[in-house]
C-alpha cells in the first residue's frame, strides 16, 4: 500500500514538471544580444549610406592639458599638418622663425611628428615664462581693458604676439594692443585663456628641444 501511494507521488511531481514550461527540468532557450560598450571596438560605415567627419574636441580640465588643447583648438582645431595661409606650421600654428629659436629647423619632420609639436610647445611658453617673468609677478590680479590679468592669459598673448609685444600690453595698461595678420589682438588672448592653471611650465632661459 505505501508502495502504491509512492509511485502516484512521483508520477504526480512527474506530471507537473512537464507542464511547467519554466520548470527545473525543462527550460525554453531563448538568446539574447546585449551592446556592451567596448573601448577597442572598430565601427565601419559604408560610404555609400552616409558620410561622416570626425570633430575635434578639447578637453575642459584647466590645467596645462586643458590650456594647450584649447590653445591648439583655437589654432589649428588640432591639426597637426595645418599650414595657414601665412605658412604657420602644425597644432599650435608656430612661425619657423620661432621654431628656429628652440632648435628645430626641418619643417618636414615637424609636421610628421606630433611629439616633437607637443615639446615644442612646452619649451616655447618656458621661453616665454622666462621671459616674462618680472611682468608676470608685477601684474597678474590686475585688471586691464575690464579683464583680470593671469598667467595662462599672458602666455596664451605670447604665443599669439610674442613676449615683446605682451611686455607692451602690460606695461602700457593695455594701450599698445598688438594684432596679428587675421587681426587677433593680445587682449583677446588675454580673455580668451585666463583662469588656466600654468605652473606646471616652468621658466627657463634657454629653453630648446
Amino acid at each position: 500500500m505505501k508502495k502504491n501511494i509512492l509511485f502516484v507521488l512521483i508520477l504526480a511531481i512527474a506530471i507537473t514538471a512537464f507542464k511547467q514550461d519554466d520548470s527545473l527540468y525543462f527550460r525554453k532557450v531563448t538568446k539574447a544580444r546585449y551592446n556592451l560598450p567596448q573601448a577597442n571596438t572598430i565601427a565601419t560605415v559604408k560610404k555609400s549610406v552616409e558620410s561622416f567627419e570626425l570633430f575635434y574636441t578639447p578637453t575642459v580640465d584647466k590645467r596645462y592639458i586643458g590650456f594647450k588643447e584649447a590653445i591648439a583648438f583655437k589654432e589649428s582645431r588640432g591639426n597637426y599638418k595645418k599650414i595657414n595661409s601665412l605658412g604657420y606650421l602644425g597644432k599650435y600654428q608656430f612661425g619657423e622663425s620661432t621654431l628656429n629659436r628652440i632648435r628645430i629647423y626641418n619643417i618636414q619632420d615637424f609636421l610628421n611628428d606630433p611629439k616633437l609639436q607637443e615639446d615644442a610647445f612646452y619649451a616655447l611658453c618656458s621661453l616665454n615664462k622666462w621671459i616674462l617673468i618680472r611682468d608676470i609677478k608685477r601684474s597678474v590680479g590686475k585688471t586691464i581693458n575690464g579683464v583680470e590679468i593671469t598667467e595662462s592669459g599672458i602666455l596664451a598673448a605670447a604665443h599669439l604676439a610674442g613676449a615683446g609685444n605682451v611686455k607692451k600690453y602690460l606695461r602700457s595698461n593695455g594701450q599698445a594692443n598688438a594684432r596679428d595678420a587675421y587681426g587677433t589682438n593680445v587682449h583677446s588672448y588675454m580673455k580668451k585663456f585666463a583662469g588656466f592653471d600654468t605652473s606646471f611650465i616652468k621658466p627657463v632661459k634657454n629653453a630648446r628641444v
